[in-house]
């Protein structure tokens, strides 16, 4: 996926007091998972809320090119699935651009087929590991052939009767989990996913949603099994897909951190497995009011006012990283405003991300002169309140390494600091938060 014609550089400006109400784009996880067992149930599947980046889009036309029809009609989607068991052989490679979680759940879905699928990215995508996908898959007889290092492009071809298997998940990864799950759905028999620290729920949510027979226990110490049992029906839903809060991350981070602020966000998914970020700002100090908390689908939303706050440092439990991974780079932006050390730990999956986002997050604060410190898989960033110093006061850009997380995290950081912050490039926003420019300069944010 080529980003447009070139870097679209931009520039952040200390900012008045932002303010007003926005509804942000719908989850990105939860829009993937809606596509692609949306295209795999009998039946109709429509989908309000879905988030037309171009991530979510390419998952979409892969699950097109295996035999769903999907067509948008005013504000839903329509999705009719081909039934379970009864995907279409590819006829070309399935392109995912930079769509990491869309390309691991539908080598999943899709490996154990009896037919060849080939899966290709950009190549930041290319750069990503797909092993951890691919170990489980192999131990169900799934053929593969990859680029060095299980890279893509990746060939994936499954084994007449696929094997169902007990999986104990290495590293704490929805994406792994979620791939093992949808690979059962076509095997005979119950496949088994061990999970040792909880990660985000939503397939399990939405696979019972469709009528899968699914069951979670979970031990004293909080290791959960999940048993799936292959080769049932899936039954078309109706899908209203509820505000990403990764994406909330940002106006949020802004609103706390440029003095006056006032702003409410609505419809934000609050799933206890993707709440990490809230918390820890909360234990900053931050002025974060959950109003009006509902269920929409089987999941958790409210709506969420923010005012400025003074913000303290704080040390974020390691084992919170799961719940907040894709936040870090918004949190670290937080902690560059706030008195004293804010320590985070447990970060090595930020090492895999669009970037090595964890060494682009520490270059980026280093470049507008917050005093930070990148260890192996910690960052410890010591902040200060009155945003004086930071900035780059040169127009030294920070580089973006094609991660929208980072441009969104810097140009956040520009809004509050003394100096203006400016992005190498802004277009690959478009995969995860098209809207993201607009919406922030209508809360007042100096955006060019």
């Amino acid at each position: 996926m080529s980003h447009g014609s070139g870097p679209r550089p931009a520039t952040a400006r200390k900012s008045a007091d932002l303010s007003g109400t926005i509804r942000i784009p719908g989850d990105k996880s939860i829009s993937h998972r809606a596509l692609i067992l949306g295209g795999l149930a009998s039946g109709e599947t429509r989908i309000t809320g879905l988030l037309e980046g171009v991530d979510v889009l390419a998952t979409g036309r892969a699950m097109q090119a295996m035999g769903a029809t999907i067509r948008k009609e005013a504000d839903a989607w329509i999705v009719n699935g081909v039934g379970n068991g009864a995907l279409l052989a590819p006829e070309a490679p399935l392109d995912f651009g930079n769509a990491g979680t869309g390309c691991r759940l539908t080598m999943g879905l899709t490996g154990v087929y009896d037919f060849e699928a080939v899966f290709t990215g950009d190549a930041s995508l290319s750069r990503r590991p797909m092993a951890r996908v691919i170990a489980p898959l192999r131990e169900m007889g799934v053929q593969v052939r990859a680029a060095a290092g299980d890279r893509l492009p990746v060939t994936l071809r499954g084994p007449k009767t696929p094997t169902p298997i007990t999986y104990r998940v290495p590293v704490a990864s929805a994406q792994v989990k979620s791939a093992v799950l949808l690979a059962g759905l076509n095997a005979p028999g119950i496949t088994t996913v061990i999970e040792p620290i909880m990660t985000r729920d939503h397939t399990e949510r939405m696979l019972k949603g469709f009528g899968v027979e699914l069951s979670v226990e979970s031990d004293g110490s909080g290791v959960r099994t999940i048993h799936l049992e292959g080769r049932g029906k899936l039954v078309g839903q109706q899908i209203d897909v509820p505000g990403d809060p990764s994406s909330a991350a940002f106006p949020l981070v802004a609103a706390l951190i440029v003095p006056g602020s006032d702003i409410t966000i609505k419809n934000v998914l609050m799933n206890p497995t993707r709440t990490g970020l809230i918390l820890t700002l909360r234990e900053m100090g931050g002025d974060i009011e959950v109003v009006d908390s509902r269920q929409v689908g089987g999941e958790d939303v409210a709506d969420l006012r923010v005012r400025h706050s003074e913000l303290k440092g704080v040390t974020v439990p390691r084992e919170r990283a799961a719940s907040m991974i894709d936040e870090y780079p918004a949190l670290a932006i937080a902690a560059a405003f706030a008195e004293g050390a804010t320590v985070m730990t447990g970060l090595d999956e930020l090492r895999v991300k669009e970037s090595d986002r964890l060494a682009a997050i520490a270059a980026g604060l280093t470049l507008n002169g917050v005093d930070c410190e990148e260890g192996k898989s910690s960052l410890v960033v010591r902040g200060r309140r009155d945003g004086k110093g930071l900035g780059n006061a040169a127009g030294a850009a920070v580089k973006t390494h094609l991660d929208h997380r980072i441009a969104m995290s810097f140009l956040v950081l520009g809004l509050a600091s003394e100096q203006p912050v400016t992005v190498d490039d802004i277009s690959m926003i478009a995969t995860s938060f098209p809207e993201f420019t607009e919406m922030m300069t209508g809360l007042g944010a100096r955006l060019e």
